[in-house]
């Protein structure tokens, strides 16, 4: 299988090395003042793309890691702690936890947003092709999930979204090497599935806000990963 890095482009070692921190966590500091009095997300990071001059993938990791004081509020009241999983249930957003730690294993940049979320700079856009590191980021999630003592978890994929039904198969033959009770659903309108439930797994804003609550999974599994192995992590939670 061909060695693919998800999440990567060659400008990132620029655009994401010191001095290009520096000037995203500048331009975070002004994006979360416009945020903070009722900006949207995607003019208040163009605003301060064009006084910075950003890259528009500078732009896109602003728009992904910040949100506003009272969305961190109303998403920390939600969050799941360790202790909370244990024996229970959770919903895994299936291609929103495979992706970004497919980018973690290829040694690209992922970012601990504001919120507590783990996100990426991988762009699905409808396509998906398996790698060769899906097996281990399928591994990821399955060790941290046995880690915590989680009973089940139950994956849903976009059926649209060419592979998500490989996926489905990789993840029952994987699963098998584990503890926790795995089924995976393959479904039209993925997102929406997570509306009103307990203990999703997600980095996806608009799921995690429409969750009764919420489990930073990724964030754990970055922790472990990264006591290991290096890891390319922007953190965005500092010096804001």
């Amino acid at each position: 299988m061909k060695v693919v890095r998800r999440g990567y482009l060659p400008e990132y070692d620029k655009l994401f090395a010191a001095d290009g921190i520096a000037r995203l966590r500048e331009a975070a500091v002004d994006a979360c003042f416009l945020l903070n009095r009722g900006y949207g997300i995607k003019r208040a990071t163009m605003i301060v793309q064009e006084h910075y001059q950003l890259a528009e993938v500078q732009r896109l990791c602003l728009s992904r890691s910040l949100a506003s004081n009272a969305e961190i509020a109303a998403r920390k009241q939600n969050v799941r702690k360790k202790k909370d999983v244990k024996g229970q249930t959770v919903y895994i957003d299936g291609f929103n936890a495979v992706i970004p730690m497919e980018s973690l294993v290829s040694y690209s940049p992922v970012f601990k947003c504001m919120d507590g979320a783990i996100r990426d700079m991988a762009n699905l856009k409808g396509a998906y092709k398996v790698i060769d590191k899906t097996e281990p980021a399928i591994r990821l999630i399955l060790t941290q999930l046995d880690k915590l003592k989680v009973k089940k978890a139950v994956f849903h994929f976009d059926l649209p979204v060419s592979n998500s039904g490989r996926l489905k198969t990789m993840i029952g033959k994987l699963s098998a090497e584990y503890k926790v009770e795995t089924e995976v659903f393959l479904i039209d309108a993925c997102d929406k599935s997570f509306y009103g439930l307990e203990n999703v797994v997600s980095g996806d804003s608009v799921v995690i806000d429409h969750a009764k609550s919420w489990v930073p999974l990724y964030t754990w599994i970055v922790e472990d990963y990264a006591k290991e192995h290096d890891v390319w992590l922007l953190d965005f939670r500092r010096g804001l």
